[in-house]
């Protein structure tokens, strides 16, 4: 079966089992084989009426791969409330009995008298553990490294509790620097980034979660297996990923990822679920960290952290890609969504026929009525590109001041967001939506009134997930031609991954991904 020792420092992917009971157990053992893991967690405090020896030997007689024995007790995070002393037995005759890995608490570790015992016989090989609730310094966490280390212990695990994202440079510094095998990783849905990239700074194993168990902040088996294919990732993995808040949304993953591997770049692409622009360029400054992709909310104040803004991005007020330049380090800031949002809704009416008055060189929105509601980041790009093609542009967006701000750029017409209820527009106006309303989990809101569905001509909707959204499904059901935001997704993916690689982005492989996983 191997272990985890014997493959050379290679990272393997490890699964939590959380079982009930015994049959349970040695059934989710099966499964996450199958899913893709290559060691289990089995934590039997989460066993109900647990009988130490009779389990313990069903568990490890049955296991089909390395398993991992934790007895989590109350006090670090655990279910266990019993005797201490038949808690470290259990762990111990574990142990005896041939389980792969036994996680120690640093704390029992210390206390043992005569330390550890560390006999290999059998393969068995011991973990000592410590799990941080709260921000910790580096020099923290480095001396309780040192402390888990003096144990003797065969390898050393820290968990943490990630406040920010910032807080994860700490981990990968431990990864690189430590002297012995080290799983080090933090939890949360802000601690994701260190379970991916666990494998570029040396950790020796990743978690993830079965299919139908998921956990905030750990990313799935197949996940890992499939998207991220963490197995390729080295040293040299240039880092690129989603600036955005929230970021569990994002499908960049399952595009770009694949993508790179296409093309035979050596780049990931992963969620960055970031609180603070300020901190977190300036703890990510590293050449490692090559390039990123802008979301909600951040598409007009990151502008403020770019070194250079190219001039259509300056324009539009809205930055959605991001590379670090190789030459100097600088961050250049682009905008790829306004050429592609644009782009799809004229090829979108194209299709159908609709043209401008027979002129085959004019823009199909020449001169028509652009309803946009929003005037954040994306709204902006819409915005600029309706403008440039001709269109009359109105906008609609809960901060008036912002409203008018850009429909003074784009010498459109600002309206009260509390207006759009009553607003009738034009026959054969395009409508663009270009807020959140709709996007998974609350997918039961449309930002207009859904009378006037009937008087656009299309309706675009900048949310992607999910693919068909109440608006354009209401849209479509009253004649209207519609345009889904995974196709501006698409557009402005490759428009990144051009900048992101400096290669040409195979189009029609991107296609290909878009059908078959949006």
């Amino acid at each position: 079966m191997g272990s985890i020792g014997m493959l050379n420092n290679s990272t393997l992917i490890c699964a939590p089992l959380m079982a009930q009971s015994v049959e349970q157990m040695v059934s989710d053992m099966y499964e996450a084989k199958a899913q893709g893991a290559d060691v289990v967690e089995v934590r039997l405090d989460c066993i109900k009426n647990f009988q130490p020896r009779q389990d313990l030997q069903t568990i490890l007689r049955k296991k089909p791969l390395p398993v991992l024995i934790v007895y989590r007790p109350r006090w670090e995070g655990g279910q266990y409330e019993g005797d201490e002393s038949t808690r470290v037995e259990t762990l111990h005759l574990a142990k005896d009995l041939g389980a792969d890995y036994i996680d120690f608490e640093l704390k029992v570790a210390s206390n043992l008298r005569g330390g550890l015992k560390m006999d290999h016989r059998g393969g068995s090989k011991v973990i000592v553990s410590c799990y941080v609730n709260g921000m910790a310094s580096l020099e923290d966490l480095s001396h309780l490294v040192a402390s888990m280390q003096a144990t003797g212990a065969d390898i050393i695990k820290l968990a943490t509790k990630a406040i920010d994202i910032t807080e994860i440079s700490r981990i990968f510094h431990l990864l690189s620097h430590c002297q012995v095998p080290l799983i080090a990783y933090s939890v949360g849905e802000r601690g994701l980034m260190s379970q991916i990239l666990s494998p570029k700074f040396g950790g020796l194993l990743v978690y993830g979660s079965m299919e139908g168990n998921s956990v905030p902040g750990l990313p799935t088996l197949d996940s890992l297996r499939q998207s991220y294919k963490v197995i390729h990732i080295n040293a040299e993995t240039k880092v690129f990923g989603l600036i955005s808040k929230p970021v569990s949304h994002s499908k960049g993953p399952l595009l770009h990822n694949p993508t790179f591997r296409h093309v035979n770049y050596n780049g990931i692409y992963v969620p960055m679920f970031v609180d603070n622009l300020k901190d977190f360029f300036s703890v990510y400054s590293s050449p490692d960290f090559a390039g990123f992709s802008v979301g909600i909310p951040y598409k007009e104040a990151v502008i403020g952290f770019c070194d250079e803004v190219h001039p259509l991005a300056k324009a539009i007020g809205a930055v959605n890609t991001i590379i670090r330049r190789p030459t100097d380090g600088k961050l250049v800031g682009y905008n790829t969504d306004c050429e592609a949002s644009i782009c799809a809704i004229e090829d979108a009416l194209k299709e159908q026929g609709c043209t401008n008055g027979g002129a085959s060189l004019s823009s199909p929105l020449a001169g028509k009525q652009f309803v946009l509601v929003g005037a954040g980041g994306a709204g902006r790009a819409l915005a600029f590109g309706a403008k440039s093609r001709g269109s009359r542009v109105i906008i609609f967006d809960i901060d008036f001041d912002r409203t008018k701000s850009l429909a003074c750029a784009v010498s459109g017409e600002a309206r009260p967001y509390n207006d759009i209820v009553n607003f009738q527009p034009e026959k054969g106006a395009i409508l663009a939506n270009a807020t959140p309303l709709g996007m998974h989990p609350n997918t039961d809101r449309i930002p207009v009134a859904e009378a006037t569905l009937g008087d656009y001509q299309l309706v675009f909707d900048s949310v992607y997930t999910p693919r068909k959204t109440r608006l354009l499904k209401d849209a479509e059901a009253v004649g209207a031609i519609i345009v889904s935001g995974v196709e501006m997704f698409l557009r402005q993916a490759i428009g990144q991954f051009n900048l992101f690689t400096g290669r040409e982005a195979p189009e029609e492989f991107m296609r290909e991904i878009i059908l078959a996983k949006f």
